[in-house]
């Protein structure tokens, strides 16, 4: 689910933070790919005659598909891409997930009543309602990564907040997900639609997080209070608060204790036991891998494994196997001049924006609002 109606909230109040890029703009950088959400876009886009892509003998490929042709995309612009994979879902997802069994469920009753109407747009519809990833389609996915030369790794738990870690440490340029809650969990960097078909013509989304920050007027714990009053996978929200109001008690309070002392809870009812302090908690320490321990490396794709892997059950084509797998070998061998700023490293800052703004009146002739502190790694030209 993400953060509901966060983006929307960011684009009226800060659309600053918003960048539209076109996809050559990421010549160079590293991208954390949020795996599961790539896996769902593809099992409901990539269809023929509203169905699925499947063998002859039923079995489901257009996840496969998906990520087979989308990646080559990235690769050959430049774009060295690393997938990351959901790990255990937290505990306080469970109500989440329960509530999406049911919505599939009455999907499921609606799918029927409209195979049984013979509505061809229904059906295609409550199909898609149902499309779930599962078990055997990311082993799939991970296998023919691999077989690319294309890393992936698996989160211990939510892949946004292992994508944010791996942005944090400077292994990644940014988080590629349609989920919000990469930015709760303080990716800097979120791009969204990288990984949309080339038939939707719309431009890659580029949201700077301490622009959203600044604009906002908020610090990092104080968005994350925000995010759960929004309505995340984690808690319940205040009945009739939506993201106007939410904004404002914020703003006005500071912090969800403050709000809930304040708050006319006749007129905006509280969750009963609301546990929006353990969902805090998830979004501030979430359970990730050390990103010391995470080793990035992108290596020569294996033509014959691929072709073997999607040729034979998978029921690809053998001659467009063996050109994808070409264009990987030449867009991984291409000379080509690097971005200026691999030759830089940059420094991590976690300061919040008001506490940039009073470092800066201390200190005006050492720093001013927007630099970004660096260390040159080469030799000067």
């Amino acid at each position: 689910m993400g953060i509901l109606g966060l983006s929307k909230l960011i684009a009226d109040i800060a659309p600053a933070a918003i960048k539209e890029r076109e996809l050559k703009h990421y010549f160079g950088r590293k991208i954390a790919i949020d795996a599961s959400m790539c896996l769902y876009q593809f099992l409901i886009a990539v269809r023929s005659e509203g169905a699925q892509l499947t063998t002859a003998d039923g079995e489901t490929t257009s996840h496969l598909m998906g990520t087979f042709y989308r990646t080559i995309r990235l690769v050959e612009q430049g774009i060295k891409p690393v997938y990351v994979f959901d790990g255990k879902p937290p505990n306080l997802k469970g109500g989440e997930l329960a509530k999406r069994a049911e919505r599939r469920d009455e999907a499921q009753k609606l799918l029927q009543a409209a195979a049984e109407d013979g509505d061809a747009a229904a059906i295609d519809k409550f199909s898609r309602r149902l499309v779930k990833v599962t078990r055997t389609h990311v082993e799939e996915a991970k296998q023919l990564l691999q077989l690319m030369g294309i890393p992936y790794i698996d989160a211990p738990c939510e892949a946004e907040a292992q994508c944010a870690a791996l942005v944090k440490a400077g292994k990644v340029f940014a988080t590629a997900t349609e989920d919000m809650d990469a930015l709760t969990f303080g990716s800097n960097v979120l791009l969204r639609r990288l990984t949309f078909s080339e038939s939707r013509k719309l431009p890659v989304q580029e949201i700077h997080f301490d622009k959203v920050l600044e604009d906002l007027e908020l610090n990092h714990d104080e968005f994350i209070d925000l995010c759960i009053m929004l309505g995340c996978d984690y808690t319940g929200t205040i009945k009739g608060v939506g993201p106007k109001r939410a904004i404002e008690l914020i703003k006005n309070h500071r912090s969800l204790e403050k709000i809930v002392e304040n708050i006319d809870t006749k007129k905006f009812p509280v969750p009963e036991d609301w546990n929006y302090g353990e969902a805090r908690s998830l979004f501030r320490e979430p359970e990730v891998s050390s990103t010391d321990d995470i080793v990035l490396k992108w290596s020569e794709p294996d033509e014959d494994g691929l072709v073997k892997f999607l040729c034979g059950d998978k029921q690809f084509n053998e001659e467009r196997v063996r050109n994808g797998a070409k264009k990987l070998y030449k867009a991984r061998n291409t000379s080509t001049q690097g971005r200026l700023d691999s030759f830089f490293k940059v420094l991590p800052n976690s300061s919040t924006p008001a506490k940039r703004k009073i470092e800066e009146k201390k200190t005006p002739a050492k720093k001013t609002k927007g630099t970004t502190n660096v260390k040159f790694r080469g030799k000067a030209k």
